[in-house]
């Protein structure tokens, strides 16, 4: 290179730089306009299309040396999604539950009882199940369900008590008020019914009640809690309370009401360690 030949670099320091007059003003405002419609657009798509089957599986114990283990889902509103169906069966047989338990609206139109019930029917442990409001509303044949049901070894209930898990447990199916099934002394007591409200009506308190209809409102805003809520929910919108029966869990929920669309509300199957 000929040393007489050299290149000009102009060299600045960020003092002498001229300013960008304008440039971060506008490109904040232009961040907080595409920031205040990509939140909306985003939260929709993940509520419609990711939530709705991002199944969630909680697990509470109860005892400090449990001994059984009780699997909890419901509100499945079976609409022929044999996909999301088939996802709880293997989450369910997946915790290796004694035993599992289903506290109503299995489907809205009757036609979709039977497939449903087929597929619950290969579960691999006992399940028993209780009605919901929707299944009455469909006009449904719960012989179908109870012969469903017993293929698991489990049982459909309807205003009945059952001694289950090598009568360690007693199952009290609440289908309607004033209860039929009672608790016993020296067993574990537990309730199914399908709406939560209820914990507020019973005569008797159980050791743990479960209840779904709720479906934790589908759509929860966070620090407030669930937007719209069905009749016979109260207070119980979803997780733990303590109620004048006993301590109660309402369950979300498999299925969505109106559209397939959560946010801030998973679908949840719940094991509980007893």
């Amino acid at each position: 290179m000929n040393p007489e030949v050299q290149s000009e670099v102009e060299v600045r320091t960020m003092s002498e730089l001229p300013p960008a007059v304008g440039r971060s003003r506008v490109s904040r405002r232009r961040w907080l306009w595409n920031l205040s419609w990509a939140l909306p657009m985003t939260s929709a798509v993940h509520a419609r299309w990711i939530e709705p089957d991002w199944l969630a599986v909680r697990t509470y114990r109860l005892r400090p040396q449990p001994t059984l283990r009780i699997a909890h889902f419901t509100d499945i509103h079976h609409r022929g999604d044999e996909g999301r169906l088939r996802d709880v069966v293997r989450t369910v047989e997946g915790l290796k539950p004694d035993f599992a338990v289903f506290t109503g609206d299995l489907v809205e139109e009757a036609r979709m009882f039977a497939p449903a019930l087929d597929i619950l029917s290969t579960l691999r442990c006992p399940l028993y199940g209780i009605a919901g409001n929707h299944d009455y509303w469909a006009r449904v044949d719960f012989g179908l369900a109870r012969k469903a049901l017993a293929r698991t070894g489990g049982a459909w209930l309807k205003d009945e008590a059952l001694r289950v898990a090598n009568g360690r447990v007693r199952l009290l199916a609440l289908d309607r008020l004033p209860a039929v099934a009672r608790p016993e002394d020296g067993v574990f007591n537990l309730a199914l019914m399908h709406y939560p409200v209820w914990a507020d009506r019973l005569p008797y308190r159980a050791d743990l009640l479960l209840a779904g209809h709720s479906h934790g409102g589908q759509v929860r805003i966070p620090f407030y809690g669930a937007l719209v809520k069905p009749n016979e929910v109260g207070r119980y919108e979803m997780g733990w309370y303590d109620t004048p029966a006993g301590r109660l869990y309402v369950n979300p929920g498999i299925g969505c009401l109106e559209f397939d669309f959560r946010f801030n509300c998973r679908p949840e199957v719940t094991l509980f360690e007893v």
